[in-house]
């Protein structure tokens, strides 16, 4: 069994962020010693892993449950998991295109500054007046 600074240390996660994951369902009550203290089985470290490397290629942690709960539920298939990692890669495509507009308009703006003009005078700050994003 282990502590909860043990299983924060091992994983990578902060002791808070463990009792959040546990708050949350992500990760099974430990159970308790005599002193009240939280303690874990040895595989909390591979969910809180897992549920942080979920979290790096862009899932949240409602989909991460969703995806613990596909892992436990008989009768899933590969198909239903590999469904939701695709839908969260339109996600993610959308959010690049987004940021790609916003660096073209940025790049646009910064391109036509002039150092040493008054800064009343910036093409950034005037295009950030206008509606328009052109």
């Amino acid at each position: 069994m282990l502590n909860i600074g043990d299983v924060a240390r091992e994983s990578g996660v902060s002791v808070e962020a463990l009792r959040y994951y546990e708050r949350q369902g992500l990760v099974a009550a430990p159970d308790r010693d005599d002193n009240g203290y939280r303690l874990y089985r040895p595989d909390a470290v591979a969910r809180v892993r897992f549920i942080k490397r979920a979290q790096e290629v862009g899932f949240t942690l409602s989909d991460v449950k969703e995806l613990l709960a596909l892992q436990a539920r008989p009768g899933a298939s590969c198909g239903d998991v590999r469904m939701r990692a695709a839908g969260k890669m339109r996600e993610i495509e959308g959010k690049i295109a987004t940021l790609q507009r916003m660096k073209t308009f940025l790049e646009a703006w910064t391109a036509q500054c002039v150092d040493a003009a008054p800064a009343e005078r910036c093409p950034v700050l005037d295009a950030l007046k206008n509606d328009e994003t052109d």
